[in-house]
């Protein structure tokens, strides 16, 4: 059962063990793996990108062909997954679940994941691939998964002497173009350019099809063109490749070659079995070569590893400390060095060496060959015996790098822990003692001074803080000093400066702790009036401000009675303006005050009032520009008014004229266009003489809109004089001659249908009272169940039993094509005239082609040009689709489907 992931999930590409070839033992998977790693930088190069797309979509056309299709764009038609899925049909010859065929996105993701799924149960691990960039598109993605296909399908299976998929596919195309000059086949890319190899090929299993010693190498165009024609021609191999692309291209694409190869290699597979009895002859000879090479290798091996242990061992038993850290230091990474570049080889070497040992051993177990016997000291178990003595060496020089590293660090940390402390300690001392001395309290005012009390009383909890770090410093200095640490000098030089400072640092502080308290005092006095002046200052300025600010404001109105209010709100405001006027002579009084005391006192104020920053000068300008000339904005806005209200009425007067007579328009076109009486052409006539009546009352319309383009200009967005607006009215004007057109237009095309089927007079208007009866609602436009009443009343069996269900399925399908659930006259007369009159059928059709074929199910291009005239002819010809029958012959034509298509039963 196939497991349908989400539709976000993200696949993984490139076969598991399960999926290697059933020769190599492995080497399938190896080079898988070495394909798991999809290379997306190549894909970036554009011939090498175009040589994959030109290949990969001939390869999914030669497969897909058999179902009858074929794709264009690769990373476009495979986007939907429906022939994603068909390819893996085709190419696995099982069934794939069925697939979605919606349009959404998520139907797409769905199928994709469908054929993922199928690509993954075959024992092909994804890596990287998601359902959601092959819906996107995704160019690379595309091919990737493409490419993974055919390294399962095409490739995968592939064995030749034991090897498989590349290895195996290379090896066959070096055993076929062996015999052949100016052919030396290395690789998929640069060993075809020249197009010799293609043709060496297809010579040696069809060599009437080649005339190979007429090819030259310099013409390398000419001998991939005949390679390519030859193939396409006579072994049904389709042309994956360009000539051009792959002469212009310095290293042409390896997986385009590979594919167009593998092709070859599936078309002449069955030459291989005659290969076989020779190949097995080089076996048997190639064992003896393998494995006297094998046990070379093993000796040259273990010596080599047996040298480098004795050289090693010395090494790691030295245990001669260094002074410094940093000499220990390189020691320890010249061991991981050791540990990380020159003992992993030669642990594989030994894994390698016994490996080797053990693989040799069976083989000529297996070959019935004597057992191998390595030179003295040379066995498995020496090398073993050398290793773990390497391993103790090993184990004890590292303990010993330790513990002198961790013994200089403690030294060390100690030293860099005494440098931070000081530092940290320098860099907050830095610029105190400047501070400390800075006499800015002598022109401070009062607010200034307490701020600098407060600022001065925080410095000195903080210097109270840095006690302790102080003496921290001292005492780390003290222990460097007793483990006799080498630079014990430059410490205790920089701890006596430290502790130096510290004392200076106190006085200082003292000192000024003193001097400003006394200068706060000084302040005090002046500093109570200003607060007072502050205090009934803010409030006043805030009054002048919010009333500035409210006169100042725009005002927007709109009616006559909205300025009215303005102007009495504004009346009120100004016989507030006497007591306001008080208030502010008594402010300016205490200001006046503050500065008599300070000149009678001989006090240099620094700056203004510390409390606030609403100066005399300030309160007076305000008050001065307060009431602003607003009287006469407001009987602007109050004649502007006056004019905007004579606009109002002057559009509404004009509008509930027009809007009246339009809608008494609608109602009497639509009576008309129910109780028509005499014929049609009669009322036509009416028809189009109500349309001019209409149009002559445009000018009232042009009126109007002069009107509506005044109020707009005035910017008078309502008006309570009138419901209707321009809007409304232009609207009911569209829909006015809108309504009145159609009705004619409807009234033509009844003439038209009735002129063409011959429909009478009579009938029709019989059909039009059918209808209107069953209009209820007038609407011009028949429900469901409204128009099986009506074809019930004409003698139709529609009734509610399964037949008569079906039979009114099928006549709403001819006249609500749409399922919009309504049914037009005209549609319903369109109806009635083919019931009513003798048409073509699709039956009659397909006979009328089964005669020209010949009484067979098919017709031929010959059959029809022969039958019909050349422009008919060509245009059945473009759309009929192939014949599928059982009894079909090259070039037949289906006309049964071609037949129905053209009366709507059936997609063409």
């Amino acid at each position: 059962m196939v497991d349908y992931h989400a539709a976000n999930q993200s696949y993984q590409y490139g076969p598991s063990s399960a999926g290697n070839g059933a020769g190599g033992g492995g080497s399938m998977g190896d080079y898988m793996a070495q394909e798991d790693d999809w290379d997306r930088d190549l894909l970036l190069d554009p011939a090498w990108e175009k040589q994959q797309r030109k290949t990969f979509t001939a390869w999914c056309n030669s497969h897909l062909r058999k179902a009858g299709t074929q794709i264009e764009n690769i990373d476009e038609d495979f986007r939907d997954g429906l022939k994603l899925m068909l390819l893996l049909e085709v190419i696995s010859g099982e069934r794939l679940p069925k697939p979605e065929r919606g349009k959404m996105r998520v139907h797409k993701i769905n199928n994709v994941n469908k054929a993922l799924d199928f690509i993954a149960s075959k024992g092909v691990k994804l890596v990287s691939i998601g359902a959601e960039e092959i819906v996107d598109g995704n160019a690379k993605m595309t091919l990737g998964m493409i490419w993974t296909i055919i390294l399962r399908f095409a490739i995968q299976d592939i064995s030749v002497e034991e090897t498989s998929a590349k290895e195996g596919l290379l090896l066959w195309c070096q055993r076929k173009t062996a015999p052949y000059k100016n052919v030396n086949v290395q690789n998929f890319h640069i060993s075809w350019k020249d197009g010799l190899a293609f043709n060496a090929l297809i010579h040696r299993h069809r060599p009437e099809l080649i005339e190979y010693d007429k090819l030259r190498k310099d013409d390398p165009v000419t001998n991939l063109n005949n390679a390519f024609e030859v193939a396409e021609k006579y072994l049904d191999i389709p042309k994956m490749l360009d000539a051009e692309d792959i002469v212009n291209t310095a290293r042409p694409d390896e997986k385009a070659i590979m594919t167009y190869v593998s092709s070859f290699y599936h078309a002449f597979s069955g030459a291989q079995k005659a290969e076989t009895a020779a190949n097995r002859i080089c076996k048997v000879l190639a064992v003896n070569q393998e494995n006297e090479h094998l046990m070379e290798d093993y000796e040259k091996l273990a010596s080599d590893l047996l040298e480098w242990i004795r050289r090693t061992i010395p090494w790691l038993e030295d245990r001669v400390p260094q002074k410094t850290i940093q000499e220990m230091q390189q020691k320890l990474e010249d061991f991981r060095d050791y540990r990380r570049v020159h003992k992993p080889p030669k642990v594989q070497e030994k894994c390698q060496l016994e490996i080797n040992f053990n693989t040799l051993q069976t083989k000529l177990r297996l070959s019935n060959r004597p057992a191998f016997m390595p030179s003295e000291g040379k066995m498995v178990s020496d090398i073993n015996n050398g290793w773990q003595h390497l391993e103790q060496a090993e184990k004890g020089y590292e303990e010993w790098l330790l513990n002198e590293i961790r013994r200089l660090e403690r030294l060390d940390h100690l030293a860099e822990k005494f440098r931070q402390k000081a530092s940290i300690h320098e860099a907050w001392t830095d610029g105190k003692e400047a501070m400390l001395k800075h006499r800015d309290y002598e022109t401070a005012t009062l607010s200034d001074i307490k701020a600098l009390i407060r600022k001065h009383e925080a410095f000195e909890s903080d210097l109270a803080a840095h006690q302790d770090r102080v003496e921290q410093i001292a005492a780390i200095a003290q222990e460097l000093n007793e483990l006799d640490y080498y630079d014990s000098h430059n410490v205790n030089t920089r701890c006596q400066k430290i502790c130096d400072q510290w004392d200076a640092l106190g006085s200082l502080t003292h000192s000024r702790r003193e001097a400003l308290e006394k200068t706060e005092k000084q302040l005090e006095a002046i500093d109570q009036l200003h607060l007072e002046y502050a205090k009934r200052a803010a409030p006043f300025n805030n009054w002048m401000e919010s009333a500035m600010e409210d006169l100042q404001d725009m005002f927007i109105v709109h009616t006559i009675e909205e300025i009215e209010g303005l102007i009495s709100a504004h009346d009120q405001f100004k016989s507030t303006l006497p007591d306001a006027d008080r208030e502010r002579e008594a402010i300016l009084a205490i200001h006046k005050e503050a500065q008599r005391i300070a000149e009678s006192n001989h006090i240099k104020l620094s700056g203004s009032n510390p409390y606030t920053t609403v100066t005399p000068q300030i309160i007076n300008s305000k008050w001065e520009k307060l009431v602003p000339k607003r009287d006469h904005a407001l009987l602007e806005e109050q004649s502007k008014q006056q004019s905007n209200e004579h606009l109002r009425r002057q559009f509404a007067s004009q509008a509930n004229v027009v809007g009246p007579w339009i809608q008494t328009k609608m109602e009497e076109i639509g009576r008309i266009s129910i109780e028509m009486n005499g014929t049609l052409e009669d009322q036509l006539s009416h028809l189009k003489q109500y349309e001019r009546s209409i149009v002559d009352y445009k000018p009232n319309l042009d009126l109007l809109e002069q009107q509506h383009q005044l109020i707009q200009e005035a910017l008078i967005f309502d008006n309570k004089h009138t419901n209707y607006t321009m809007e409304h009215i232009r609207v009911g004007w569209e829909q006015l001659l809108t309504t009145i057109a159609r009705t004619i237009n409807e009234v033509e095309n009844q003439i038209l249908t009735r002129d063409a089927k011959g429909i009478s007079q009579e009938q029709m208007q019989e059909f039009r009272a059918s209808f209107n009866h069953f209009d209820k609602d007038h609407g011009g436009a028949l429900g469901p169940e409204e128009f099986k009443a009506c074809l019930i009343s004409l003698g139709y069996d529609v009734e509610n039993d399964r037949q008569g269900e079906a039979e009114f399925n099928r006549i709403m399908s001819l006249v609500d094509p749409n399922h919009s659930g309504l049914v037009t006259f005209q549609a319903f007369i369109d109806f009635m005239s083919r019931e009513t009159t003798d048409t073509d059928t699709a039956d009659q059709v397909i006979a009328s082609f089964k005669v020209l074929a010949g009484d067979k199910n098919f017709i031929t291009a010959e059959e029809l040009r022969r039958e019909l005239p050349p422009d008919q002819a060509e245009y059945c010809i473009a759309r009929m689709a192939p014949y599928q029958g059982p009894d079909a012959v090259p070039g037949a034509l289906d006309y049964k489907s071609f037949s129905t298509a053209l009366y709507g039963e059936s997609d063409l």
